[in-house]
């Protein structure tokens, strides 16, 4: 239920459909007399929420906090296993082209390629289904098009279990946890984007499966400073993805899934 409820609501708390929602209601109301000065208001609010987008460094100051809470582990001289979440596959467009089909977080599946090379005695384990509302069918889940993408990565996808029931970040760690059963005192490393690394780790740690960050797909600048440049689309894609990690984390320490709001390394 939980999982309909928030694909429900992140249609409309999504910044982008958000902001088509206030703009189409303020353009209503022009049209009724009642309303007018709300409709003018809702339509000045608009253009200057999308001149932030478009001009300042919005975007890169709401997920920046983000990237920068789990700087990269150094990696130990033994790992047990390794555990990439999806995210960074396009399913049915791999399975109607027939071939593999990435998305901009395609770094996960890179570096999980390069740590498994890396240590070749280690567990691997890719969890991704489907996190599509009411597509849970096959060719809406992760596993293929991962397994092809890996491949070209170079990397021996017979050593990589694939679970592919989970719908989203809790279930990827239930479910892989079940998958693998790791044993007290082992060393997993977990590959995702920074964005999503402390939710990530706050939800592996609230199932007691204690793991060493790895995060890749970094979308903002070091140190502070904000990315600026005069594009709406890109700045807009980067601050929905902000804002949903950061709803995420205040849905999920309310929901009892995370032991913190903002898990720290």
């Amino acid at each position: 239920m939980s999982f309909v409820v928030s694909k429900l609501f992140w249609a409309v708390a999504s910044p982008g459909n958000l902001l088509v929602l206030v703009l189409a209601a303020g353009t209503l109301s022009l049209f009724l007399r009642p309303l007018q000065r709300i409709g003018k208001g809702l339509l000045v609010l608009t253009t200057l929420a999308t001149l932030a987008v478009t001009t300042t460094g919005l975007s890169s100051w709401v997920v920046m906090p983000l990237e920068e809470r789990f700087p990269r582990a150094e990696l130990p001289e033994r790992v047990d296993g390794i555990i990439v979440l999806g995210g960074a596959v396009n399913p049915p467009l791999a399975l109607e082209r027939d071939e593999p089909s990435v998305n901009d977080a395609a770094e996960r599946l890179l570096a999980f390629a390069e740590l498994g090379r890396r240590y070749p005695d280690a567990k691997l384990v890719f969890t991704g289904g489907s996190g599509v509302l009411g597509g849970q069918e096959e060719h809406h889940r992760e596993t293929a098009a991962a397994l092809g993408a890996l491949r070209q990565a170079g990397l021996d996808t017979d050593r990589v279990l694939f679970e592919s029931e989970s719908r989203n970040t809790w279930e990827n760690a239930v479910y892989s946890r079940r998958l693998v059963n790791p044993a007290a005192g082992e060393t997993w490393l977990l590959v995702t984007s920074a964005m999503h690394m402390p939710r990530s780790v706050g939800i592996f740690r609230q199932v007691a499966w204690p793991v060493l960050a790895h995060p890749v797909d970094y979308r903002t600048r070091p140190h502070g400073l904000p990315r600026l440049r005069f594009e709406f689309l890109k700045n807009m894609s980067l601050l929905t993805d902000g804002v949903r990690e950061w709803i995420g984390l205040a849905s999920y320490r309310a929901m009892g899934r995370t032991p913190s709001l903002f898990p720290a390394p």
